[in-house]
């Protein structure tokens, strides 16, 4: 059965936050995830802070990609992959191409300048996939971050 790429609703929450604690066992950071499915619920469908897309296959999501709009004052409007993550029995079936795609074409849709994400140095699977994208990996900006 192909998968179906489809609009997150509030009944994905669960799904969608059982998977982002799944990616942070996987980043090797599970102890970071300190955001909570409730939270995830109102930033998602209340406060509209962000947006997500699920591939539900046989009527279970085995993916999402969450994004928002950011902005850049050289160039605008853009848009931030924040998360994009399959499980790993329905790797290699081309759901995690589906998931970007849906994604991109999001993005070139609402005519952003251009989209961003970020992938961990060792998380060489990742980057392959990006490279087969002709994505641009660009070594030379590092990562600021404060917590609050």
């Amino acid at each position: 059965m192909n998968p179906i790429i489809r609009k997150a609703k509030r009944s994905d929450v669960a799904a969608i936050f059982a998977l982002i604690q799944e990616l942070a066992l996987y980043e090797k950071a599970p102890e970071q995830v300190t955001n909570t499915a409730d939270q995830l619920a109102i930033d998602l469908f209340e406060k509209y802070r962000c947006e997500a897309i699920v591939a539900e296959k046989e009527n279970q999501v085995v993916g999402f990609a969450l994004y928002y709009t950011s902005y850049s004052t050289w160039k605008g409007a853009c848009l931030y992959l924040e998360d994009f993550y399959v499980i790993e029995s329905e790797r290699q079936h081309g759901i995690g191409q589906l998931l970007f795609d849906s994604v991109l074409k999001t993005a070139k849709d609402r005519k952003v300048q251009r989209m961003d994400w970020q992938v961990l140095t060792w998380n060489e699977p990742a980057i392959r996939f990006y490279e087969k994208q002709k994505a641009i990996l660009d070594p030379e900006w590092l990562n600021g971050r404060l917590f609050f």
